[in-house]
């Protein structure tokens, strides 16, 4: 089996008002950021996790160092933000109020606007299948089809139409159906690259509240 843990980057000094950062604006992680990923660190510590792969950008790499403790981080480009464009660092309030009548057809279709002028959802759902379909030829090229576990860290953004893409849902839905909380868990699960994942846990914070262990099996 191939189970995937997803995350999201920590709670950062630009999370609010929550703006959208996108990949270019500088935000670093605060307190509670760094103590809520310590909290999934503990949670999964006794978790055999085979790779860390993580966003780029530096709220993730951090969040992605407290989590996965000692293993090597695997920066990888196609779980970055979505790119926001001339969005990018504006709170929702901001941008409904400037570009209001983009951010209605945001809120219409999600998978085919492309966000102040950046990428689309479809453009997102493009790298991050590329990405999965990585995964699944590492996992089934491992011995004697062993099981294999890889931590993902993304963002709210790419995480969500990350989830729609591996669950075939439709894509215009994907900020509607999902919700990703700041150093939250979701797990998903492959038994065959056929019939895709089950998804065994979402958006989970609780151990935020001192769940820790495997909660999903």
């Amino acid at each position: 089996m191939l189970t995937v843990l997803l995350t999201r980057h920590g709670h950062t000094d630009r999370s609010e008002p929550e703006q959208y950062l996108g990949q270019n604006v500088v935000a670093n992680l605060t307190e509670r950021g760094r103590a809520d990923a310590a909290a999934l660190a503990r949670r999964l510590a006794e978790v055999d996790i085979d790779r860390v792969v993580s966003s780029p950008l530096g709220r993730a790499i951090e969040t992605a160092g407290i989590v996965g403790g000692a293993r090597p981080i695997e920066p990888d480009a196609r779980l970055a933000e979505m790119d926001y464009g001339y969005w990018e660092g504006l709170a929702t309030s901001e941008i409904e109020a400037r570009h209001a009548e983009e951010y209605a057809r945001y809120e219409a279709d999600p998978s085919t606007f492309r966000v102040g002028g950046g990428e689309s959802g479809e453009q997102v759902a493009a790298r991050v299948s590329a990405l999965f379909a990585d995964l699944l030829d590492w996992w089934e090229q491992a011995a004697e089809g062993a099981d294999r576990t890889c931590l993902l860290v993304g963002h709210a953004s790419v995480n969500r139409v990350l989830l729609a893409v591996c669950l075939g849902l439709p894509l215009v839905d994907y900020r509607r159906r999902f919700q990703f909380d700041w150093t939250s868990l979701t797990v998903l699960r492959w038994s065959n690259r056929e019939d895709g994942p089950r998804l065994l846990l979402a958006n989970d914070v609780g151990h935020a509240r001192g769940t820790s262990g495997n909660t999903w099996d």
